[in-house]
C-alpha cells in the first residue's frame, strides 16, 4: 500500500487492524513493493492470529445481534425438516439447502440457538475460507455461514478437522446454500454427510404466530379469523408466500386493530399499497428488474417464457445499448438485461413473485406476484410520478404477441393507465394503435372497452369511439370496431349500435378500409350470442332500421343476420309467438337477407334448419307458421325465391309442405292459414 507519508504508529494500527484477515500487510510510502530486494522507507508487518487461529478477522465476522435473533428466536415457526437438521448438527455441523427469501436464514439461527436461554450465535463472512477458518476457543454457541461462493472448495476431511475443533469450543455450525438442481445428492456424495433441504414454514401457521404474539387476546383473535370472507384466507395467504410476507400480513392485521374488524379486503388493499411502492422504488435504478416488475404487472400469471420474453421488449426499448438483446445470452433461467448477475429466481424473489411449475404439466410454468393487487398501486405510483415513462409504455404494449389473452392483458394494462391518469394518458392511445403491429387495434378496443365506464376516463374515452367512428384511420376505426365486441370490454349495444353503423355509413373502397367488415359483422354476431333478451331485441331494432340504407348499413345487415338468426332457435320461436314487435323484425330482416344474392344461400339454410328443428314441436311449427305468414304478406322476392327452391328440393328436404303452402297463399295473395 502506497502513502503519501509515513503514518504515525497509532494510525498505521488501526491500518493493521482493518485489514486484518490478510496473511502480510505491507506498508510502503516513496517505496516499490516486490518480491526481491524491499529498499527505501518501507515497513513489513504481519498480521497477528486471531484468537482461536484461523484467518477470520474482525471485519470477516461478527456476532449476530441480539435484538435480531430475538425477533427470528420469538415467533419461530419451525420448517419441514427442523427435527432432521437438528440431527445433523448433532456431529457439529449441518448444511442446509434452500431457496432464498424462503427463511433460511431464521431456520439457521434457531437450529443454532435451540437449547440454550441465551445463545452467542457468530455470523461468517461467507467469503472466508472455512477449509483455514477456526472457532473461537470458547464463549460462542454457534456460527453460521451464508451462501459461501465454492462450497465444493470444502473437503469431507476439512468437516472432520471443523467437527474435532467445534467439539472442542463446544460450538456448533451451520452452513446455508442456495438451491439449485441437484445441487443436494452432490453435496451429500462430495462431503460425505447428509445435507438438509429447506423448505419454507406454512404462511398460515406463520400469520398465527406472528398474531398471537401480537395480540394476546385469544377470543378476538379467532373472531377475527372466523370473520373472513370465503376465499380471502388464500388471497391474503396464497401457498408458498414467504415467511416473511406472511408475517407482514400479521403486522398489518396488527395495526388496522383485529378488535375494530379490519376485513381482509383491508388488509391486503394495505398490503398491496405497501409492497406494490417498495417494490417500484427498488426498481427504479435497475432497468432489467423494471421490465420485469411491469412485465409481471401485464402479463403476471402467465407462462414464464412470455413474461420474460414481453420484459425484454421493453428492455430493448428502454434500456441501455449494451443490453438491447439480453434474451440471447439465457433465454431458459435468466431475467432480461441483467441476466449474468440475477437468476430468474433472485428477480422473482425481489419482486415479491414466485414461480408454479406442475411436474409433468408444461403449460403450467408459470410467474406471478404472491399479491396480485400490487400491479394496481404500481400503476397508480408510476401514472403519478414517473409519467416520462408513459410514451414508451404505449408503444410496449402495442405489441403483445397475437395469442388473444397477451392481447387482453396489455389493453386492460393500458386502461390502467387512463383510470390512474383520469384519463390524460388517452394522448398517447392513437399513437399506440399508430404502432406497426397487427394486435395494436385490439390492444387500444380493449382499453377504450375497459375504461368507457370509469367515472374519470369514461367521458375522454366515449369521446375518442365517437371520433374515432368516423375518423379515416382504418386502424383507428378497426379499434372501435373491436371494442363494440361484447367480449373486449363493457361498451353497451346502446352504445356500439350507433357506433357500428357511424364505421358502416363510412366506409370507403379502400382494402384496409374494408377489413373493419367482418369486425362488424362478428361485433353484431357476438352482441347477439351474448345479450339476453333485452339486448337482442335492440340489436334486431338497430339492424331493421339498416334495411332501409342501400348502402354499406345495409349489405352488412343482410350479412349478419343469418349468423344471428342460426342462433338459439328455440328463442327465436319464443320470442316470434310472443312478441309482435320481433317477429316483424325478424320478418323484414329475414326477407332482407334473402333478397341479397350474396347473402340468400346462407339465409336459405337457415330457414331449412329451422323447419327441420320444428318438425314435431308444436310450438316451433306455430312460430314458423307466423314467420311465413309475415313474409308473405311482404311479397319480397327474395323469400319467394325460397319456397321455389324448397319446392324443387327432394322428398326428404325439411320445410317441404310448409313451403306449399306458403306457395299457394303467394300466390292467391292472401295469407296462409295460421295454425294457432
Amino acid at each position: 500500500m502506497v502513502t503519501s507519508e509515513l503514518p504515525l504508529a497509532g494510525d498505521v494500527e488501526a491500518l493493521m487492524a482493518a485489514l486484518a484477515g490478510r496473511d502480510m500487510v505491507v506498508v510502503a510510502p516513496h517505496g516499490t513493493v516486490n518480491t526481491g530486494v524491499m529498499t527505501g522507507g518501507q515497513r513489513h508487518g504481519v498480521s497477528p492470529a486471531q484468537e482461536g487461529g484461523g484467518g477470520a478477522g474482525p471485519m470477516r465476522q461478527g456476532p449476530v445481534r441480539a435484538g435480531y435473533l430475538k425477533s427470528a428466536r420469538r415467533c419461530f415457526v419451525a420448517p419441514p425438516g427442523f427435527e432432521e437438521a437438528l440431527a445433523a448438527l448433532g456431529s457439529g455441523i449441518a448444511v442446509l439447502v434452500g431457496e432464498q427469501g424462503t427463511g433460511r436464514e431464521t431456520h439457521a439461527l434457531n437450529l443454532l440457538a435451540h437449547g440454550s436461554e441465551e445463545p452467542v450465535l457468530v455470523q461468517v463472512d461467507g467469503a472466508v475460507n472455512i477449509s483455514r477458518w477456526q472457532p473461537r476457543a470458547h464463549g460462542v454457541h454457534g456460527y453460521l455461514v451464508m451462501e459461501p461462493p465454492d462450497p465444493f472448495a470444502l473437503r469431507a476431511w476439512d468437516l472432520s478437522r471443523l467437527e474435532a475443533r467445534l467439539a472442542e469450543a463446544g460450538a456448533r455450525l451451520v452452513i446455508v446454500l442456495a438451491d439449485a438442481p441437484g445441487l443436494v445428492a452432490t453435496l451429500e456424495d462430495h462431503l460425505g454427510m447428509p445435507v438438509v433441504r429447506h423448505r419454507p414454514p406454512d404462511p398460515w401457521k406463520v400469520f398465527t404466530a406472528r398474531l398471537s404474539d401480537g395480540c394476546p387476546d385469544e377470543e378476538a383473535r379467532a373472531r377475527w379469523l372466523r370473520a373472513l370472507e370465503p376465499g380471502r384466507r388464500d388471497q391474503l395467504l396464497p401457498d408458498g408466500l414467504p415467511p416473511r410476507h406472511a408475517a407482514q400480513a400479521a403486522d398489518v392485521v396488527l395495526r388496522l386493530g383485529i378488535a375494530g374488524g379490519a376485513s381482509a379486503t383491508e388488509v391486503l388493499h394495505h398490503l398491496a399499497e405497501a409492497e406494490g411502492s417498495e417494490i417500484l422504488a427498488r426498481a427504479q435504478t435497475d432497468p432489467a428488474l423494471l421490465a420485469h416488475l411491469l412485465s409481471l404487472c401485464v402479463y403476471g400469471g402467465l407462462h414464464r417464457g412470455v413474461v420474460t420474453a414481453r420484459a425484454g421488449d421493453l428492455l430493448r426499448l428502454t434500456g441501455p445499448a449494451g443490453e438491447q438483446d439480453p434474451l440471447a445470452r439465457d433465454a431458459q433461467d435468466r431475467p432480461a438485461g441483467d441476466a449474468r448477475q440475477r437468476p430468474l429466481s433472485e428477480t422473482l424473489r425481489v419482486l415479491g413473485a414466485h414461480r408454479v411449475q406442475r411436474a409433468g404439466e408444461k403449460t403450467t410454468d408459470t410467474v406471478s406476484f404472491f399479491r396480485p393487487a400490487v400491479s394496481g398501486t404500481v400503476w397508480e405510483v408510476l401514472c403519478r410520478d414517473h409519467t416520462d415513462l408513459l410514451p414508451v409504455l404505449h408503444t410496449w404494449l402495442a405489441r403483445p404477441d397475437d395469442a388473444a389473452e397477451q392481447i387482453e392483458r396489455a389493453g386492460r394494462a393500458v386502461a390502467a393507465m387512463a383510470v390512474a391518469t383520469g384519463g390524460r394518458s388517452l394522448d398517447h392511445l392513437r399513437d399506440l394503435v399508430a404502432v406497426p403491429s397487427s394486435p395494436a387495434p385490439q390492444v387500444a378496443a380493449w382499453c377504450l372497452g375497459t375504461a368507457v365506464h370509469d367515472p374519470a376516463a369514461g367521458s375522454a374515452v366515449a369521446d375518442l369511439l365517437e371520433r374515432w367512428s368516423v375518423a379515416t384511420e382504418a386502424p383507428l376505426r378497426t379499434a372501435v370496431a373491436h371494442a363494440c365486441r361484447p367480449d373486449h370490454g363493457q361498451v353497451t349495444e346502446a352504445q356500439a349500435l350507433p357506433l357500428l353503423r357511424r364505421l358502416m355509413e363510412t366506409l370507403s373502397d379502400d382494402k384496409d378500409d374494408l377489413a373493419v367488415v367482418p369486425v362488424i359483422t362478428a361485433a353484431l354476431t357476438q352482441r347477439f350470442e351474448a345479450g339476453d333478451s333485452g339486448a337482442r331485441a335492440i340489436v334486431l331494432r338497430g339492424m331493421r332500421d339498416w334495411t332501409e340504407s342501400d348502402g354499406v348499413p345495409g349489405f352488412l345487415t343482410a350479412l349478419a343476420f343469418p349468423g344471428l338468426a342460426n342462433t338459439d332457435p328455440g328463442w327465436w320461436s319464443d320470442q316470434i309467438l310472443a312478441h309482435a314487435e320481433t317477429a316483424s323484425h325478424t320478418v323484414q330482416l329475414a326477407g332482407h337477407a334473402l333478397n341479397d344474392p350474396d347473402t340468400f344461400a346462407a339465409m336459405r339454410d337457415v330457414l331449412v334448419r329451422w323447419c327441420s328443428e320444428a318438425d314435431g314441436a308444436e310450438p316451433r311449427t306455430r312460430a314458423l307458421s307466423r314467420l311465413t305468414d309475415g313474409l308473405v304478406a311482404a311479397r319480397q322476392p327474395g323469400f319467394l325465391r325460397w319456397l321455389l327452391a324448397v319446392g324443387r328440393g327432394p322428398d326428404t328436404m325439411p320445410g317441404k309442405e310448409l313451403a306449399a303452402r306458403a306457395l299457394a297463399a303467394w300466390r292467391d295473395e292472401t295469407p296462409a292459414s295460421n295454425t294457432d
